[in-house]
């Protein structure tokens, strides 16, 4: 299978807070190192679509692209740990019909992003 989408970079303003709330809140991994390059690659396995944390100097966005994390059937865990990860919830977890369910939700840098779970 063909992904439409290959890799994406999270903008962050702290790469070590923002790798605190993903790896909490997503409960994965993630790697600080990558070809020598200090970044958090997010923990997938060949042929899974995946990205990785960058601090840079473009700012995190609360609007533009709106990024699904799966959360695996544990949204309600995830969810109560936004907020003491630093993250803020802005749309409590519903329904998206036969798709399951996400929330919306800004990371410890300001980012919009889902979380979602079917």
């Amino acid at each position: 299978m063909t992904h439409r989408v290959v890799w994406f970079d999270v903008p962050v303003a702290a790469l070590d807070r923002a790798m605190k709330f993903y790896r909490a809140v997503l409960a994965i991994d993630i790697t600080e190192d990558f070809h020598g390059m200090r970044v958090g690659v997010m923990q997938h396995a060949d042929g899974e679509v995946s990205g990785c944390l960058v601090q840079h100097e473009d700012q995190p966005s609360a609007g533009g692209l709106l990024l699904y994390f799966n959360v695996a059937r544990r949204i309600d865990e995830a969810l109560s740990l936004v907020e003491a990860n630093g993250g803020k919830i802005v749309a409590p977890k519903h329904s998206i019909g036969p798709w399951g369910f996400r929330a919306i939700v800004l990371d410890s840098e300001g980012n919009r992003i889902a979380l979602h779970s079917s």
